[in-house]
């Protein structure tokens, strides 16, 4: 096993590992993927503002997120097909994620379903929800998620309608992957993936298959949102979500700053500032730029977390230095997972972990709470207004 610094070690060892098509539902974009790469080159516009002989010591990388206590600003992202990346990879990353205590988001469209995580783990996870048709398919799920003891959900409101993902539609994504030419010759390279899933009776979507009605195909992510998903989705939707499940609500998607207003009207918990990982409206602006004008529209009246983009312990710290209360991974933990299954996902954590508390260090703070735009050097025009 080679020696594992960083988390793009992870990422080698994942697409040896993992068939393409789920390598390439992780690792791509929409469109033209700009959106994609924009997410991570426009964190290396933000410089770190270097300080020495500063008292190093006693340093915590712990705060809080809604309240919670976290082992540091880091939560795991909501992904879909998580549990064909690795066999029960869900139940595995919320082990993983419990044991360093960061908290686990569980998708919808996860392989695992709520009842299984809850099954492995004995701390409140969270649940991620997309907007869709079937209301009565909605309580029930948050009716599961209360009886999973889940302490919070995610309503993902930026994916009312699929973003063109040339990928996905090539390889033909689902779960279990559809046998064709193509597709068995890359699973006759992936053998211990193989042996893996055939160990294990969960290949479907299992918060979806046997709960929802009248699904055609919910082996496809594409079918499934054109069959489900709410197009006519708004705000007082939202809140009617808001009101059926009665607890603490994060709303992941925004990335206006009159959104975030929208989010903080209907009494949201927190706002998520992501694009979906560059996976819905290609062209759209990055996460971090996105970032400073919906601080300046809703500064601490609502906790601001962002996802998107954050590959290692020095984007976290750039991100909570611009102003956000907590930051999310979602193929950062999915490339240890499907490296290394759980002991991947922990590998992953102790990497971002690691750089962090050095980054941290390096810029004269001994907590992340005291971070600041005091810790950073920002080029002028980052995440200002663009012209129309």
């Amino acid at each position: 096993m080679p020696v594992i610094t960083n988390i793009a070690d992870l990422k080698r060892i994942y697409e040896r590992r993992v068939p393409r098509m789920f390598f390439d539902y992780a690792e791509s974009g929409s469109w033209t993927e700009q959106t994609f790469r924009e997410n991570t080159s426009d964190f290396d516009q933000i410089r770190l503002r270097q300080r020495v002989a500063v008292d190093m010591t006693g340093r915590s990388t712990a705060t809080k997120m809604i309240g919670e206590d976290v082992s540091m600003p880091v939560a795991l992202a909501p992904v879909g097909f998580t549990g064909m990346q690795n066999a029960d990879g869900e139940m595995k990353a919320a082990k993983a994620a419990e044991a360093f205590g960061v908290p686990f988001t569980l998708s919808t469209m996860s392989i695992c379903s709520i009842e299984d995580v809850a099954s492995v783990t004995t701390k409140p996870f969270w649940f991620q929800v997309y907007t869709l048709r079937d209301s009565d398919f909605m309580q029930r799920l948050f009716d599961r998620a209360k009886a999973a003891n889940c302490s919070a959900i995610v309503i993902t409101v930026d994916l009312q309608i699929m973003g063109q993902r040339h990928k996905d539609l090539k390889n033909g994504l689902s779960a279990p992957p559809k046998f064709t030419v193509k597709s068995m010759a890359n699973l006759a390279t992936k053998v211990p993936w193989g042996l893996e899933m055939l160990g294990t009776k969960r290949r479907f979507f299992g918060n979806i298959v046997g709960h929802a009605k009248g699904v055609k195909d919910p082996s496809s992510l594409s079918s499934w949102t054109a069959e489900a998903f709410d197009p006519s989705l708004n705000w007082d939707r939202i809140a009617e979500f808001r009101k059926m499940w009665g607890g603490k609500v994060i709303i992941k998607g925004i990335l206006d700053a009159e959104d975030a207003k929208m989010a903080l009207k209907v009494g949201a918990d927190a706002i998520i500032v992501s694009n979906h990982g560059g996976r819905q409206l290609d062209g759209a602006v990055s996460s971090i730029s996105a970032l400073p004008s919906i601080l300046d529209a809703v500064g601490d009246k609502i906790e601001v977390h962002l996802d998107s983009g954050i590959r290692s312990g020095q984007d976290v710290l750039k991100a909570m230095a611009m102003g956000a209360k907590g930051t999310y991974i979602g193929r950062a933990f999915v490339y240890g997972l499907g490296a290394m299954g759980q002991a991947g996902v922990t590998k992953a954590l102790e990497v971002i972990h690691r750089e962090l508390d050095i980054t941290m260090a390096l810029c004269g703070e001994t907590s992340v709470e005291n971070l600041g735009r005091h810790n950073l050097l920002v080029p002028k025009n980052f995440g200002g207004d663009w012209q129309d």
